[in-house]
């Protein structure tokens, strides 16, 4: 069997064995399911529905169409072909004839999104096959999320060039400020860097002055940018993975890093701005704190819950009604990955934090027409407890003219 799907097998029995889950039923058709080929890999000009079979208690079989037989091969799964919808249905009867529960990425009334990936029809198909459908939620971040050493190192290094790239960005707007950079411009800037630095992103990054930061997702074209004066507020969003990997850690499996800052550009920041700088940061850390504590305690924690504690201190500090999106997101070979979101607001993510997953905290503030505050840092669960792996700010960046 190739050796990152035996990975995969090998991990998602365990889960499913402590579980008391008899398999896991992976579904794709058209690209419906990106689960399905995180974990097989890429496999191009796939046609017809086809299934992943990984049971607890004998090998994985695929069931795929005898117009796609040899895109599979490399795998090494014993592969069952089908021609007809009858013939199809009759490969799955057969493999679940023996089991009672069985995994699939299906959310109950489609609460986590990010793995509700089958439809209801097919929903429908194999609970009349006779067995009980539960998400697999959980189990795909135990079998298909969790970091190696090598990964890590990965995040570590572009996480570090990130921290410098946004020093770096703050810095070429005050060395260039009379010749009034844009937004845009600075987007620019963070673009090359990224590509003298071998950093791969696919969008992004965020520049935002002032009321633009208000947006959380500010995209800076060069029809929608401002200029940057003296006297304004930077919000900068940046995120990359390496773009060649890392020793024998392929590109493919590199993982990302994520930060957000925010600067002044001058030498007083203003009251208004100090204020929500500081409630933004408190939440940051007092999710932090909760999340360490929790595991001094051997708590396992489930996501909503730093949601709901960074969202109470701001909500205490009366800026609850401009907190208007979840507290982090899971991070990995995507930057918006497959594992537990700290959300309890969007959704309610009820997935627990694992060792070996990664997250962002970050809490923001936004004031329409007026501007934006928001503090990112990542966080990776090690076997002794979560630690961040990159710089904490703790006060905003002083943008010298």
């Amino acid at each position: 069997m190739n050796q990152s799907v035996g990975k995969v097998v090998s991990q998602a029995t365990e889960f499913m064995e402590a579980n008391n889950i008899d398999g896991w039923l992976l579904y794709d058709y058209q690209g419906m399911n990106p689960i399905f080929w995180d974990t097989v890999g890429e496999i191009p000009n796939v046609t017809r529905p086809c299934w992943l079979w990984i049971p607890t208690n004998s090998k994985p079989r695929l069931i795929v169409s005898y117009v796609d037989q040899n895109r599979f091969e490399h795998l090494g799964i014993e592969t069952n072909l089908w021609v007809s919808r009858d013939q199809m249905i009759g490969e799955l009867q057969d493999i679940l004839s023996s089991s009672n529960q069985v995994a699939m990425e299906y959310s109950p009334m489609g609460t986590l999104p990010r793995t509700s990936k089958i439809d209801a029809g097919t929903l429908e198909l194999i609970r009349s096959l006779g067995v009980s459908v539960v998400s697999s939620s959980d189990l795909i971040q135990y079998a298909t999320q969790r970091w190696d050493d090598g990964q890590l190192q990965t995040h570590l290094i572009a996480s570090e060039i990130l921290t410098k790239t946004v020093k770096e960005a703050y810095d070429f707007i005050g060395e260039n400020i009379q010749s009034k950079p844009t937004e845009y411009d600075v987007a620019e800037f963070i673009r090359t860097r990224f590509k003298e630095e071998g950093l791969h992103s696919p969008d992004g990054p965020v520049v935002a002055a002032n009321a633009h930061g208000a947006d959380p997702h500010f995209d800076p074209t060069e029809e929608t940018s401002v200029i940057i004066k003296p006297g304004d507020w930077i919000l900068i969003d940046l995120w990359a993975k390496l773009k060649n990997g890392y020793g024998s850690t392929p590109p493919q499996d590199a993982m990302y890093g994520d930060i957000t800052w925010t600067a002044y550009v001058g030498k007083e920041v203003p009251l208004k701005h100090q204020e929500v700088f500081d409630t933004v940061i408190g939440a940051r850390d007092a999710a932090i704190d909760l999340y360490e504590r929790s595991h001094s305690e051997g708590k396992e924690l489930e996501g909503w819950e730093l949601d709901n504690e960074a969202r109470r201190y701001i909500n205490d500090r009366n800026y609850g009604d401009f907190f208007s999106h979840r507290l982090g997101h899971s991070l990995g070979r995507e930057v918006h990955s497959n594992a537990v979101n700290l959300d309890g607001w969007e959704t309610n993510d009820t997935r627990h934090l694992l060792p070996r997953i990664a997250v962002t905290i970050e809490p923001g503030i936004y004031l329409p027409g007026e501007f934006g505050v928001r503090s990112e840092v990542d966080i990776f669960y090690y076997e002794n407890g979560p630690k961040v792996t990159t710089e904490r700010q703790t006060k905003p960046y002083l943008i010298k003219i």
